[in-house]
């Protein structure tokens, strides 16, 4: 099995505080709950319904993510921990609300270590059946006073790394008059081809799916497709954004890389420890994937305490200050920002889950 412990981007030894399998034979559900860290408050990551092809696959995946949620909330000033939860199938064929309700059991055993909401496979109309049985779910529809789509404040909060990520290479907050690559323009990705047609950039798209493509040419004409991530790389761009599947920055893609910066939605855009510093070999500036894409989680956080939008939207603002901070650390240090981003978080982890030694 690949080492899934430690910081996003080193390994280091197990430091998981708990895993929890779960099985239902009636409901056919199979599920893992991992929590990596309550340092900061109990832990809170997504539901993600996927067939993977075998346990240890699944296992190796909720480690790795509830890891990354606990740096990601670190970062995004929550007093939130990380975790993380899968279930085994293929939500297409397997999901049910006797399988859902019954994850919603296990869920609430937990006692509140562990708040769940939606991921790949999983959408707030399912959060709706699992919160029938457990009080420690967010991400919910509007109808049963939830945020709904998190997209909303993803895509905002990824166009605020991209400005901070700007402001340091050019010397001014803004894309006006760049050219972007968005890669992706699905959920997310179409939403952020909005704010950088706002603040006047050019922008250049593709995406496996046709019908995604159309909708953002529907709506700007004026957009360029090129027909793959491949193509994507190899254009001329100041700015290359993804907004897909992870992994996209790798041995082959960054040395064709012609943009100046990288800062984009998807998660684990590294395909391995050491891209950081090819990037940085390279003089392209990586925005961290988990800092710039946390106005989701930041959305379906503020949901725990009743949702607000605008205190949300406030919050998420917050992630050009932090990009900024990153930057600034990575410059001071003379390390990759992704490393800088990791040190931020521990610290921050280190320093506040510290105070629950002080008894009140």
């Amino acid at each position: 099995m690949p080492n899934v412990f430690g910081s996003p981007h080193k390994g280091s030894e197990p430091r998981h505080e708990q895993v929890v399998f779960c099985q239902d034979e009636a409901s056919g559900l199979r599920a893992i709950i991992a929590i990596y860290s309550t340092a900061l408050g109990p832990s809170l990551g997504g539901t993600r319904f996927y067939p993977y092809g075998s346990e240890e696959e699944a296992l190796t995946d909720v480690l790795n993510l509830s890891r990354g949620m606990a740096y990601k909330n670190a970062l995004a000033g929550l007093d939130l921990g990380g975790g993380k939860a899968v279930i085994i199938g293929d939500p297409s064929v397997d999901k049910s609300e006797a399988l859902l309700r019954a994850y919603g059991r296990f869920v609430q055993t937990l006692n509140g270590r562990y708040y769940t909401a939606c991921d790949v496979g999983t959408f707030s109309e399912d959060m709706d059946v699992i919160a029938r049985e457990s009080r420690y779910v967010t991400g919910r529809t509007v109808a049963h006073g939830g945020a709904g789509d998190s997209s909303i404040l993803t895509a905002f909060g990824v166009f605020q790394g991209m400005r901070a990520a700007a402001e340091t290479v050019w010397g001014a907050p803004t894309l006006h008059g760049r050219r972007v690559g968005v890669e992706g323009v699905g959920k997310v990705g179409h939403r952020l081809v909005e704010h950088l047609r706002e603040d006047g950039a050019d922008v250049v798209i593709c995406d496996v799916n046709e019908a995604a493509v159309e909708r953002v040419r529907a709506q700007h004409p004026e957009v360029e497709v090129v027909p793959d991530k491949d193509a994507m790389v190899r254009t001329e761009l100041d700015v290359y954004a993804p907004c897909a599947l992870g992994g996209s920055l790798n041995d082959d893609s960054v040395p064709a890389l012609q943009a100046r910066i990288v800062c984009g939605a998807a998660n684990n855009q590294l395909a391995h420890t050491g891209i950081e510093k090819s990037l940085a070999d390279r003089d392209v500036l990586y925005a961290p994937d988990y800092v710039v894409n946390s106005g989701g989680v930041i959305q379906v956080a503020d949901e725990i305490d009743g949702f607000d939008f605008d205190r949300a939207k406030a919050r998420a603002s917050g992630i050009f200050e932090t990009t900024r901070k990153i930057f600034a650390l990575a410059a001071d240090e003379g390390v990759p920002p992704a490393v800088a981003a990791d040190r931020l978080a521990e610290r921050r982890m280190s320093e506040i889950g510290r105070l629950r030694g002080i008894l009140v």
